[in-house]
């Protein structure tokens, strides 16, 4: 069945094939803000939710939530949901609203799938499916955040106001587990991820900060005090009466929020039915009031400084009887993993050094023998470990020269760890299973691409969604052997086919030193190597961030193979630090980030130079973010570029937030010469090469500060560059109308300069 499944792929891939016919790509094929003009060159691909049964999907489909058979495909209606949607009507949501919200795949049933937990018009309900009762628990003005049912589904917890909360959802009644939440420039988050926090160390989009134990007693939590922390504002202009927004956000240096680990016992909370008619004092509950149901225990982090402390990760003990956190210092020079009890105690299980930084790992994957797997990049490779609970290395499981990326879970009675790695290429991922004891993995996914596995809860099965650079995502299912069963989405997308496209090279550059840079390269489709052809690079740079993938690139490598239909090559090359190769390639960016970054790049440039049909006079390079960084930096560091367009740009590192910044970089204080020496304001003045600036005027990420300040710099020291920015636009431009914008600029300040 294996090999049944590579010739399928390779069948999929050919019959996808981008090399294109005769048509040529427009700005408005790609970006068009009417949908009508605009070609979805990603098609619609799948991406299957696991039911709680293991067997099937949730997925809507034509609007309506279905439960469909993992094997065979047969899809039947998941509950009743057009009861659902006419009980929110009743209680007053929009028609439209109701039906979204009843046939979202993102539902969050009980255990028992009787019951379902929702959010509409800023309330908390509880539907009972058998029943059709709708039932509202919360009625209050402030917002409820973030709620998620316990695991035995009998309770919801919450954030009002900072403060954590649980609501029975068959009673109603609620309880109030912290009283000292508070906003402003003074706030406290309990149970609740302030900027920071989400940004740089839970992932973009992850507020909630609070997890119930396995037996549903218990709420650990992180508090956040902000209190010393600076507040960042931004005007958004667009509304006649203008709108400003304000931000705790640590710039390198300066204070990170105070951060404990708080250990709620439900049970001993006291209910507070009516808590929004008790009299404040102030915006305080009055003090008895405070004391009511004092079921938090902090856990005693004494032996870290307060100001120096982030916790990184937190996880329950599969027996409720601890909490694991990960602890780092603020410049993370090493990472602790420590076990809480329930009465606030702490002891170390392990601490991870390394000559640089230490990567924050994913949380500890129990087994039902109480041991742990334990991922570690002790020797500058992301590799599997077991340990005792107690934290005794038992052995080391996975070893080579490439990286662990994603562990999907343990399989007790089979003993096999199944896991994404870069195993046989650096630039994709496969999915493998290796035994618990150790020996050579096992590759379960065929042919090349990047593959991105959903398991259910057994692990006896596995969705996989598979792209590669020529062909967007198709999604099929697996047995866990790797045995294919069938193609779920073929997602094929005729409109490529149609189209004049370029075929991508991938090849390999070293360094002056001998690293081994990963590369892609577009050319024209109607490449002849007898011409000179202009270049232009993109590039992201940064740590751990590759750009070189044999994955699809949606509606950006669309716009590079415009370019390459007006003559230009599009050059991609990962420097080292990005490469993806391992921690070992990463830690020399330490305290100098641009400066080793730049040195690949020219290396880069170097091999494209020596390639007859390369035009080394007209080379330009382009980037967002850290990528508008080393675009930046390029331009006034280096005289190697024609022209450079910076977006979303860092341009100083004193500017940009502190536990990105200072995990590479330590803080100012700790590195002066490094956050000189990296400075693109300091050397405004040896800009070298047309330069366009482009920022959102609302980027809460890279504050427009970054470019205002470089604009500054430029302007006094006479020189010549363009600026653009975007009113209402964020760190990414969203707006279609501002996207079609964006590239049409970008185009034609190619056009006209390179």
């Amino acid at each position: 069945m294996k090999k049944l499944s590579f010739l399928l792929i390779a069948i999929i891939a050919l019959s996808t094939s981008v090399f294109g016919q005769d048509k040529l790509l427009t700005l408005d094929d790609i970006f068009s803000p009417d949908t009508t003009k605009r070609v979805r060159f990603g098609g619609s691909p799948v991406a299957p939710a696991w039911a709680p049964d293991g067997k099937s999907f949730k997925q809507t489909i034509n609007g309506r939530l279905m439960r469909v058979d993992a094997v065979s495909g047969q899809a039947v209606p998941y509950y009743d949901s057009g009861s659902l949607a006419a009980a929110l009507m009743r209680v007053g949501i929009r028609a439209d609203e109701a039906n979204a919200l009843a046939n979202s795949q993102g539902l969050q049933f009980n255990a028992g799938e009787s019951g379902i937990l929702l959010n509409a018009s800023s309330d908390l309900w509880f539907y009972d499916i058998a029943s059709k009762n709708l039932k509202r628990l919360t009625n209050n003005k402030d917002e409820e955040k973030e709620a998620e049912l316990s695991p035995d589904g009998k309770l919801a917890g919450f954030v009002r106001g900072n403060n954590l909360f649980v609501v029975d959802v068959i009673k109603g009644n609620e309880k109030q587990l912290t009283r000292d939440g508070r906003e402003g420039d003074k706030a406290i988050y309990n149970g609740y991820l302030d900027w920071i926090y989400e940004e740089e160390l839970y992932g973009r989009g992850q507020k909630r900060g609070y997890w119930w134990s396995p037996d549903s007693r218990y709420i650990a939590f992180l508090r956040l005090d902000e209190e010393r922390v600076p507040k960042f504002v931004i005007a958004n202009d667009i509304p006649n009466d203008q709108t400003i927004e304000t931000e705790h956000y640590p710039q390198a240096g300066d204070s990170n929020p105070t951060v404990k680990l708080g250990l709620a016992d439900v049970g001993k909370a006291s209910p507070l039915p009516n808590v929004s008619r008790i009299p404040a004092v102030g915006n305080r509950l009055p003090p008895v009031l405070q004391r009511l149901g004092d079921s938090v225990k902090f856990a005693d982090i004494s032996a870290y400084k307060p100001d120096d402390l982030l916790i990184v990760r937190v996880a329950w003990a599969p027996d409720s009887t601890a909490v694991l956190f990960q602890a780092q210092n603020r410049e993370q020079t090493y990472l602790d993993l420590n076990a809480a009890k329930l009465d606030g105690k702490v002891t170390q299980v392990l601490r991870e050094t390394s000559p640089a930084w230490v990567g924050i790992n994913d949380n500890p994957l129990f087994l039902k023998d109480g041991t742990a797997i334990w991922q570690s990049e002790r020797d500058g490779w992301n590799h599997l470990y077991q340990y005792e609970n107690d934290g005794k290395l038992i052995r080391r499981i996975t070893a080579g020269k490439w990286e662990v990326r994603t562990v999907y879970g343990a399989d007790a009675a089979s003993e096999w760890i199944y896991f994404s790695a870069t195993k046989d290429s650096h630039i994709a991922e496969n999915i493998y299973r290796v035994r618990l004891a150790g020996g050579e993995p096992e590759r379960l996914t065929q042919g090349d691409g990047w593959h991105t596995a959903i398991f259910n809860k057994d692990l006896t099965y596995f969705a996989e969604l598979w792209s590669d650079v020529n062909n967007p995502a198709q999604t099929r299912l697996y047995k866990s052997d790797g045995t294919l069963l069938r193609v779920i989405n073929e997602n094929k997308v005729d409109a490529l086919s149609q189209y004049k496209l370029g075929k991508p090279e991938f090849t390999k550059v070293k360094t002056r030193d001998g690293f081994e840079m990963e590369a892609l390269m577009i050319k024209p489709a109607d490449f002849d190597p007898s011409k000179k052809y202009p270049v232009l690079q993109f590039t992201y740079a940064g740590p751990h961030a590759q750009s070189v993938l044999n994955r699809w690139g949606g509606s950006r490598y669309m716009w590079f193979h415009l370019l390459s239909q007006k003559g230009y090559i599009v050059w991609i090359c990962d420097n080292r630090t990005a490469s993806g190769k391992g921690q070992e390639s990463t830690w020399p960016v330490y305290k100098q980030m641009g400066v080793l970054e730049l040195r690949d790049i020219e290396d880069g440039l170097g091999y494209l130079k020596s390639l007859p049909y390369i035009d080394g006079e007209r080379i330009g390079i382009h980037g967002w973010s850290y990528g508008g960084f080393m675009t930046s930096y390029a331009l006034t560091h280096s005289k190697a570029f024609k022209i450079g367009i910076a977006g979303g740009s860092v341009t100083d590192w004193h500017l940009y937030d502190s536990i990105y910044t200072e995990r590479y970089m330590l803080t100012p204080q700790n590195n002066r010469d490094g956050y000189e020496r990296t400075s693109v304001l300091k050397a405004a003045k040896n800009l070298s090469g047309r330069l366009l600036l482009i920022h959102g005027q609302v980027d809460d990420n890279v504050h427009m500060q970054n470019t205002t300040q470089l604009v500054y710099e430029l302007q006094k020291a006479d020189k010549q560059f363009e600026v653009m920015y975007y009113p209402t636009a964020r760190h990414g431009i969203t707006n279609q109308a501002q996207v079609k914008h964006w590239y049409q600029m970008m185009t034609e300040f190619i056009l006209r300069n390179l």
